[in-house]
């Protein structure tokens, strides 16, 4: 490995150099998997969908009193703002957290690397689209109308709505249960509606409120919420704790949402006018409320990862305003097709902190282990699955990943032809029953047999990674060749290991060079995947690599150096 580009890469092929990877399904894809990627993507939802009868408005068993028991503060933030879940696999690392928008036309938008998974822009909307949540470390959300319709996208599941219901008041926002197979509703007169496999612990709708309802969050375990008034009372349900609130405080403007704290022990809540209100074990970070905000808060959210406390707040125009440990991502500001409603915490896809660097390394480090495998942690580390080719495997990947886990473990494994090992492997699958002469239905039933066959190899040893790569390297011609020179059908290969991956549940990219990725895959074939290239000589050559892409993602990784006796990598 450890070459420039053009030259030869390499994750450990047999007998070849290593070799390099990255995008996702070809315009002349086998039908069946023409769709495949798109289809994760679409909505699946139906706004107002009849369901079967929601939970609705119960009395409340539990108001607390509107009184702050704990001091809270407003003040200027020197932070400025830019104008611009199958749940992860047990043990793999949990990715940063990122933040998406939401507008009231159904608009979405995506910062941070979160997953787009679509939108109802363009669709015409009964009523405005009024809050988000998204399927807990997943590629999916769910958007609610004020008539309780929902529209759901990605991985986010249908459960129910109240769209076809007559409500006594209208919806106000949502929230998903953390094991993202259910959500809450809540009505602006605490009406609480439940749908999948949400629990109803009390409402306020029956009670005769001060101030209506703007929001909801649940406890990290799902067994209560709590819900808060524009005069910043809490409501506490289940085994949410009440920790203070703003009921008897003067505001200069109304409270528009809360958040809770990572582990749930307090909460902050967010004024129209930008100001912050802490409670419980949620730290003051910083406000916007003693200056001019140019358009309304309308939203708060905070990263449910990472170390430290932090939130985002999000104003009508798009601004987003970051705290603490809260990141920045990008913002909106003033280029909007409608007014943003809110903002939610989203799982950044790219597992990696740029500028970070660390190694990768496979089957070639098992015969001296002692000596090859590192013992420090990598922040970027990355085991290959495979013993150099697919349907093989290496054999020492348990020890690499206890290794890669000190860091952050993600994964690669080796794609190739059928021709090979053993061509039989592409005969069945999801392209159907092949023709011995149909190469584009072999090719892609045995890029999806290969890239189940690695899943389960790693799942058997209790190896999880949210990420993996596609080795593809050793063109045509080359001294130890591992594709044919058929691209239509090698790009069918990477197709159906895309696809397969993807229906996992993991983010999947590609490892290769841009001259060997050309020779393998052709020129017009660019999945939208992220890139893992080779090639670079040092860190600043790596940099540079980083800027461009042979796939229609983004570069994530840049491999760069010469193995010694490790393959050196470089996080974008």
């Amino acid at each position: 490995m450890g070459v420039v580009d053009g030259g030869t890469a390499g994750h450990g092929s047999p007998g070849i150099v290593p070799v390099i990877r990255r995008n996702l399904f070809p315009s002349s894809a086998h039908p069946v998997r023409s769709v495949l990627c798109t289809a994760a993507l679409l909505a699946v939802g139906v706004p107002g969908l009849t369901a079967a009868p929601a939970t609705a408005a119960v009395p409340a068993t539990a108001v607390v009193p509107a009184q702050a028991t704990t001091t809270t503060t407003t003040t200027t933030t020197t932070t400025t703002t830019t104008t611009t879940t199958t749940t992860p696999p047990s043990g793999a690392p949990v990715p940063p957290s990122t933040y998406w928008l939401a507008g009231s036309d159904g608009a979405v938008y995506s910062f941070g690397e979160a997953p787009f998974a679509g939108s109802e822009v363009g669709h015409p909307l009964a009523k405005p689209v009024v809050g988000m949540a998204g399927v807990p470390g997943q590629k999916g959300y769910w958007l609610v109308a004020s008539d309780g319709g929902i529209f759901a996208f990605g991985t986010a599941r249908f459960f129910g709505s109240t769209g076809a219901e007559r409500l006594n008041k209208p919806i106000v926002g949502m929230a998903a249960t953390p094991d993202g197979q259910g959500y809450w509703l809540v009505a602006s007169d605490g009406g609480i509606f439940t749908f999948g496999d949400a629990g109803f612990f009390g409402s306020t709708g029956a009670e005769r409120l001060n101030q209506p309802i703007v929001g909801m969050a649940p406890t990290p375990d799902g067994r209560g919420y709590y819900l808060v008034a524009s005069d910043g009372g809490i409501f506490t349900f289940g085994d949410a704790a009440f920790q203070g609130s703003t009921g008897a405080i003067h505001l200069n403007q109304p409270i528009v949402a809360m958040a809770l704290s990572p582990d749930g022990a307090g909460y902050w809540l967010a004024a129209a006018d930008g100001g912050i209100f802490n409670f419980g074990d949620a730290t003051f970070q910083g406000s916007h409320g003693g200056s001019p905000v140019p358009a309304p808060v309308v939203g708060i959210s905070a990263p449910s990862t990472g170390a430290g406390q932090g939130y985002w707040m999000v104003a009508a125009n798009g601004a987003v305003y970051a705290y603490g440990a809260a990141v920045f991502h990008g913002a909106q500001t003033n280029k909007v097709s409608a007014q943003v409603v809110t903002v939610a915490t989203a799982l950044s896809l790219d597992p990696y902190t740029s500028g970070t660097t660390g190694y990768d390394i496979s089957w070639p480090q098992c015969p001296d282990q002692s000596n090859d495998i590192p013992t420090a942690a990598a922040a970027v580390s990355v085991v290959g699955v495979n013993g150099g080719a697919a349907f093989n495997h290496n054999d020492c990947l348990s020890a690499e990943a206890a290794w890669g886990r000190q860091g952050g473990l993600t994964v690669y494994m080796n794609i190739n032809s059928p021709f090979v090992n053993d061509p039989t492997q592409g005969a069945i699958g999801p392209a159907g029953t092949c023709a011995p002469t149909d190469s584009n239905c072999m090719a892609y039933n045995y890029g999806y047999n290969a890239a189940e066959d690695a899943w389960s190899y790693a799942a058997g040893l209790g190896v999880a990674s949210p990420m993996w790569w596609l080795d593809v390297e050793g063109p045509a011609g080359s001294g130890n060749p591992l594709w044919s020179s058929n691209t239509a059908a090698n790009d069918q290969v990477v197709a159906g290991a895309l696809a397969a991956l993807t229906g996992l549940g993991a983010e999947p990219g590609i490892y290769s060079t841009i001259t060997q990725w050309d020779e393998i895959a052709g020129s017009s074939y660019a999945p939208d995947v992220p890139a893992w290239r080779a090639g670079a000589y040092d860190i600043p050559g790596a940099q540079s690599l980083c800027t461009t892409s042979f796939t229609s993602g983004e570069t994530w990784l840049v491999q760069y150096g010469s193995p010694n006796p490790v393959d050196n990598d470089y996080a974008c």
